[in-house]
């Protein structure tokens, strides 16, 4: 138990903050993240976690008009291959539908083996 205190006092010193009394939870800024944990020593348990506020995208006007265009065209390209792709749809079914009855013809199908006939 005296080392989990330990621990719990060294995580205490590093939130630039004096030692809590004992039992009294421990406020720890998160070095990655800079989220808020507070922890309950006597537990050995994050109590609750705040994540930091994220920062604003650092975006002009004039760019954003022109992402927002870029993001428009992407999109109707995307909706315009699929219909491209959806009108021959068709074509394409009954093209492999005869490549497959051409290969049926040409090899005809072998009587599959069964674990029975192997033994």
């Amino acid at each position: 138990m005296a080392r989990r205190s330990h621990f719990w006092r060294k995580i205490a010193a590093m939130a630039n903050k004096p030692a809590p009394p004992p039992g009294a939870p421990i406020e720890v800024a998160c070095p990655c993240c800079h989220a808020k944990l507070v922890v309950d020593a006597h537990l050995a348990v994050v109590l609750s976690h705040t994540v930091p506020p994220r920062a604003a995208p650092d975006v002009e006007i004039e760019d954003a008009a022109r992402i927002l265009a870029d993001q428009e065209r992407v999109r109707e390209d995307k909706f315009r291959d699929s219909w491209a792709a959806e009108q021959k749809k068709e074509d394409v079914l009954n093209r492999k539908f005869e490549e497959a009855l051409k290969k049926a013809k040409d090899h005809p199908p072998e009587k599959p083996f069964r674990d029975f006939d192997l033994e």
